[in-house]
């Protein structure tokens, strides 16, 4: 049996025997959208809201009254006062609101048809607007109170409790625009950029295509499109998926290049009227790093693109092509894997080598897959991806997925179940100290990938199938750090041209274009890249949190760093591990990596981990 016919017949023994998986369940959260439970909590959050706003007047803190400061009668103990009970405002009402707005956009994100969730998610957004008004008017009072914060935090209480977190909010103070200008902003997000972030959502949710696969014709979601294009392991099928995928970005790229110029221009001017230097710096500040850091980590990144290229080249090899890879075989399983998972198998290997470093999150996962907080399924109107979301008042999470029985998609869900148990590690937290970087926020899902790959590793039982399962291995590195760097130039190139002139669907196929090259080079075929990756991509597509992708690198390489160590260590690095996840919203990446002795300033650091990387490629080049 030729290897294509081996891997057909995997490939359909996997969708034969695999039962359906699962779809979560958030009954426990609220009984349904028509709840007295759920309309009860938005209620009880506009009433809070109130509360608070009349709380900031009578405590002068932001609007037209006078600053506390000014008063020469407003003593430290007073405004120490109006910090303790904005704090704890604060605090409650976030797990109320987040709870109730992740309820809705849950239920949004796997049905997208769902008119009723999407009117509600509507009607509830005005609310997160006013929250976002209320801390507005607290960071600018505060901005103007930095000089008595040193004296307020030694008094204790909830403000000493929080230091971090002030110091931090008094610092970026000098970021805001005016208190009218910013509640302005917030207001007009609803119906400017978060209104384009929807439509590109929307869109991308809800196409579906005629596609044959393995002699069937189907009509697939784009998420299952996608998983055919990279996974299936005929190429012709693969090829015609990729070509299918490009005809149909061509339908909609009119569409999504206004969503992609809205939002970019709206960020571009809300920068530009907050004093930022350039679009970069606002998410440097949100993850916590410096510019230094992300010089470090860039450097060795790029130098380590020659060695990712032989990867690839490598791989081309294998599958037939004379120069570089055509991008449907950029992510195509090579090597024989006899590992096929249906849902239970997936749970069961998941479990038992969480088991293996940690009883405590292997008891997280068990009850993630017990309770139904994941939902798995593939399915029209459901989005693209991954992703793992906070429910503050059961204190549990929610994992969407598409799975498809790939050993790629058990190691995403391994990823994701790594988030939910940062988000264990944090309860007890307050939300305001639980406030997590990107960049320390991928720390928890990558170490938990990499447990999985390096179980199904050991498990190998022939060089064929270490081959495929390093494959893997390979394509996520790759991802995370050829292409992120290739997102990350794209993104930052639409930023500086937007400032003058918006971008056609062409000026941003072409922008992308240049940037795969820059950063593939000649491991890709250059006939065949992915001209559209900015359509599909919901990272893109938000002006609150721009350049979401360099963060991603981060995780991957301080997780790395951090798993090296484990190795060395063993049991007693679990502790100190879960302390450090339990910490990441009390300080920056760098005080929080140096209690392990990590510089992440020095190129040398992440140079170590990209080793760890290089030796897999090596690995692979040779069997």
């Amino acid at each position: 049996m030729n290897p294509q016919t081996y891997q057909r017949n995997l490939w359909q023994n996997a969708r034969m025997t695999t039962q359906t998986p699962p779809r979560w369940d958030l009954t426990n959260v609220y009984p349904s959208l028509e709840s007295p439970e759920l309309a009860n909590a938005i209620a009880e959050t506009k009433t809070r809201l109130s509360e608070f706003e009349a709380y900031l007047n009578e405590h002068h803190i932001g609007g037209a009254d006078k600053n506390a400061a000014e008063d020469d009668a407003a003593s430290q103990g007073a405004i120490g006062q109006s910090m303790n009970g904005y704090l704890e405002r604060m605090n409650a009402l976030r797990r109320l609101f987040q709870t109730v707005v992740s309820y809705i956009e849950l239920t949004v994100t796997t049905d997208s048809f769902n008119a009723t969730a999407r009117k509600m998610l509507s009607e509830v957004e005005p609310l997160g607007v006013q929250l976002q008004n209320i801390e507005v008017r607290f960071r600018g009072w505060l901005g103007k109170n930095a000089d008595v914060l040193p004296h307020v935090l030694e008094l204790g209480g909830p403000a000493g409790d929080h230091s971090f977190y002030l110091q931090e909010t008094a610092e970026q103070s000098r970021y805001l625009m005016s208190e009218s200008e910013e509640g302005l902003a917030a207001e007009l997000d609803l119906s400017g950029a978060n209104a384009w972030s929807k439509l590109q959502g929307t869109i991308v949710s809800q196409i579906a295509v005629d596609f044959e696969v393995d002699g069937k014709a189907q009509n697939v979601s784009m998420p299952a499109l996608l998983n055919i294009e990279q996974h299936h392991p005929d190429q012709a099928t693969r090829k015609r998926a990729y070509e299918k995928e490009m005809a149909t970005w061509g339908t909609v790229q009119e569409s999504l290049a206004a969503a992609m110029n809205g939002i970019k221009g709206t960020a571009n001017t809300l920068n530009r009227r907050r004093g930022r230097a350039n679009a970069v710096q606002p998410s440097l500040d949100a993850a916590r790093i410096d510019q230094a850091t992300l010089d470090a980590m860039m450097g060795a990144m790029r130098e380590s693109f020659p060695v990712f290229r032989k990867y690839l080249k490598a791989k081309a090899k294998r599958l037939g092509h004379a120069g570089g890879l055509p991008w449907w075989d950029l992510m195509a399983p090579v090597g024989h894997n006899e590992r096929s998972y249906s849902w239970d198998e997936a749970c069961e290997f998941i479990l038992g080598n969480f088991g293996k470093f940690s009883p405590r999150l292997m008891g997280l996962a068990k009850r993630a897959f017990e309770r139904n907080w994941i939902d798995a399924e593939q399915r029209p109107g459901k989005r693209a991806g991954a992703f793992c979301a906070e429910i503050p008042l059961t204190d549990e999470s929610r994992i969407l997925c598409n799975f498809d029985g790939s050993l790629d998609q058990v190691s995403t869900v391994a990823h994701e179940l790594g988030h939910a148990f940062h988000n264990e590690c944090l309860v007890g937290k307050t939300p305001l100290n639980a406030l997590t970087p990107m960049t320390l926020a991928e720390t928890a899902s990558i170490f938990c990938e990499t447990i999985i790959i390096d179980a199904a590793l050991a498990q190998a039982k022939t060089a064929d199938e270490r081959l495929a399962i390093l494959e893997t291995e390979l394509i996520g590195a790759t991802q995370v750090i050829v292409d992120i760097t290739s997102r990350f130039i794209f993104e930052k190139e639409v930023f500086e041209r937007r400032a003058n002139a918006e971008l056609s669907p062409e000026d941003l196929c072409d922008a992308m274009l240049r940037a795969q090259k820059e950063t593939y080079g000649d491991g890709l075929d250059e006939s065949y890249m992915h001209k559209y990756m900015w359509t599909w991509k919901p990272h893109y597509y938000s002006a609150g949190l721009s350049f979401y992708n360099f963060p991603y690198a981060f995780g991957q390489l301080f997780a790395l760093g951090l798993y090296s160590i484990y190795q060395k260590r063993g049991a007693a690095f679990v502790p100190e591990y879960e302390q450090l996840l339990a910490s990441t919203g009390e300080g920056n990446a760098a005080d929080l990596a140096a209690r392990f002795g990590i510089n992440i300033r020095d190129k040398a650091f992440w140079k170590s981990s990209l080793d760890v990387i290089g030796a897999k490629i090596e690995q692979y080049v040779n069997l």
